[in-house]
Parts: C-alpha cells; structure tokens; sequence
C-alpha cells in the first residue's frame, strides 16, 4: 500500500493533535490503519514528510524481468497474468506472485480492457474487400454522391450498450442504485429501413408485422422508396445494399433489373465499411437519451421517426465524405495482412465533433 501523500499526513498530525484515534483517522483518509501509524511515527522520528531512503519491500523482478514481461503482453494481448508468471518462472526462473506481474503491467501502462469486436472475415472476404478497395480508391466525392446507402436497423425499446458508467466506492457493487436492469429481448423491439446520400436521405420506413422477406423489401422498400428517389439523384444512381437475403434473392434482382437499377457489388461481411452504420449509431443514441424514455413499442416508433426527421444532415454528409478515406484503410490497399475495423462509436463522435 502506498504511504501518505505529505497534505495527508498533516491532516493526520493534525487529528492526532485534537485526539483522534488512529482507527477513526485511516477511516477518514480511507487509508490502512498501519499505513497512517506508520507515517506519523516516521514524521515525528525525521521531522520529514518523505519515506527515508532503503525503506520498503525489496523488488523482485529486475528491470530484465520487467522487460521480458512486458513484450510477452505486448506480442499476446490475451495474455493473462497467471500465464505471464508461469512463462516468466519457467524461461528466466524468476518466481514472483500473480499481483507482481500486474503491477509491471500498470507501470509499463498496459490495462485491461473489452477487446474490439468485427465479423469473423475469411479468405475470401478479405479478398472481395480487397478488389473494392482496388476499384473504388479514385472515386471522389462527387462519384460518392450519386450512391444511396441503404441498410435495415433493429432498434430495442431497452437496449444495453455497455456505454452507462456509474460512479461507486469499492464494495458497492451491488447496491440497488448501481443497477442496470435488463429484460429478456429488449423488452420489444422494430425493424427500420433507410437509405442516406450526399445531401438527402429516404423516409424512414418501419417494417411492421413480421419479418422482412424478399416480396415485403420489393413491396415496402423499393417501390415505395428506391425507385422515387433515384431521380433525386439522376443520371448514374447506383443502389447500395447488403448481402441479406431479401436483397440478393432472384426476385428481388430480377425487380432491380427491370427497372434499370445499378447495384454496387458489395463484399460480405462489411458493415465497417457502409456509412449508413454511424448514421444508425447516432439515431440510437438520440433514442436512447429522450427524456422520458419510450415506455413501450408504440411510443418508440414514434420517438425514432421524429429523431429520424431531426438528424442532422450535415453530419450524414460528412459521414459519407468519410468514405474516400474509409477505402484507403482497408487491408491490402495498405499491403498490410492485418484487418483494420473501425469503431462506430469513435468514428461517428469523430465525425460530429
């Protein structure tokens, strides 16, 4: 435990002076009852503030040691402290406790944290992003502006995003304020679908009653919608769209065909890629910080469309003009092996800022 900081060990001189017991100070200054009683007997033994040189447990790792445990983390993020203690017995025969080892990770700055999470791509995704990075890397933005991105949204009436933090002291974990309480499903959710462009954006439509199949997305979707729009855009409109099945269905590209709508080929797995997740990012949040809060499924469709209506388009736009740099970062373009995903959430307070 670290010895006091010299403001409290003053306070703790101070205390004492008026009587205070040692117990009811360490309980003031939320520190060990041996730590504070250590401290003032060593004030009032040198006169000083300041440990005296040579005091306190010997290390046990040498600054080899140190170094050897820091690249082993750093080379295996995974690494565990129980594992770096085995490996650092084992090839250097240094035996140290499971906090040693966590303590050389906090001073070489490494903490602990959620990893990342991205789809699970394979070869053959990797090398379809590859071949739209090769073909769109010279677009500029106004090549970008005659696309529609477009995507579907599930939104939950109460959805935990792991974003909440609360304030607490240690061993108040469980109190009832520090809760966050789930319900099974979200408690109800909706399907949207919308679809956003340089300066416009579609209306956004709620996918009521069941799922959305191939027939509903032709009914629904593109004739309500698409097929409207693309004269917004005029000359060179191309669609953008996910794998989903609705989408790639024979019907459904029999339909785009017949009406002369060009397709972007997307690759699979890509959500990193399609502007049009920040978009659904944002109107989450927007959702979720209503005050009151939607209370059911009702009321939560009508809080996404009216949150929908009030997006700023602006930020849509920057979002999109985003994508220039988007496909410079992607694997392969960069001659690089490794998968670079963007966080949605980084990226679109980036981009709002």
């Amino acid at each position: 435990m670290p010895d006091l900081a010299p403001t409290e060990i003053a306070r703790a001189l101070e205390m004492r002076r008026f009587g205070q017991t040692y117990r009811v100070i360490a309980r003031q200054l939320r520190r060990p009852v041996s730590t504070v009683h250590r401290s003032i007997q060593r004030f009032r033994e040198t006169g000083t503030y300041v440990r005296r040189a040579g005091q306190g447990r010997k290390r046990r790792t040498s600054s080899r040691d140190d170094r050897f445990i820091r690249l082993r983390v750093r080379r295996n993020p995974r690494l565990t402290a129980v594992q770096a203690r085995h490996e650092l017995e084992a090839v250097r025969g240094v035996t140290v406790s499971e906090r040693t080892v966590r303590r050389r990770f906090e001073e070489a700055g490494l903490g602990s944290f959620v990893p990342a999470k991205a789809p699970r791509l394979e070869v053959n995704h990797r090398r379809n992003r590859l071949t739209f990075a090769q073909e769109h890397r010279l677009w500029n933005a106004d090549q970008w502006s005659k696309v529609l991105f477009s995507d579907e949204c599930r939104i939950l009436l109460n959805r935990i995003d792991g974003r909440q933090r609360i304030y607490r002291c240690k061993g108040e974990r469980y109190i009832q304020t520090n809760f966050e309480t789930t319900v099974a499903y979200g408690g109800g959710s909706i399907m949207v679908w919308a679809g956003i462009c340089l300066g416009a954006r579609t209306d956004l439509v709620v996918i009521d009653r069941g799922s959305l199949t191939a027939n509903r997305y032709i009914r629904e979707v593109l004739e309500e919608n698409v097929v409207p729009f693309a004269p917004y855009i005029g000359d060179n409109f191309v669609l953008m769209q996910d794998n989903a099945r609705p989408h790639t269905a024979r019907v459904t590209q029999a339909y785009l065909n017949d009406m002369n709508i060009t397709v972007m080929e997307w690759p699979a797995r890509s959500p990193d890629m399609n502007p049009i997740e920040h978009v659904w990012d944002l109107l989450k949040r927007k959702v979720k910080s209503r005050i009151p809060a939607p209370a059911n499924v009702g009321e939560l469709r009508i809080a996404v469309v009216e949150e929908w209506r009030r997006l700023s388009q602006e930020t849509i736009d920057n979002i999109i003009l985003s994508m220039p740099r988007r496909v410079e970062t992607f694997p392969g373009y960069m001659k690089s092996s490794k998968m670079y995903h963007f966080s949605q959430i980084a990226f679109t307070r980036k981009i709002c800022s």
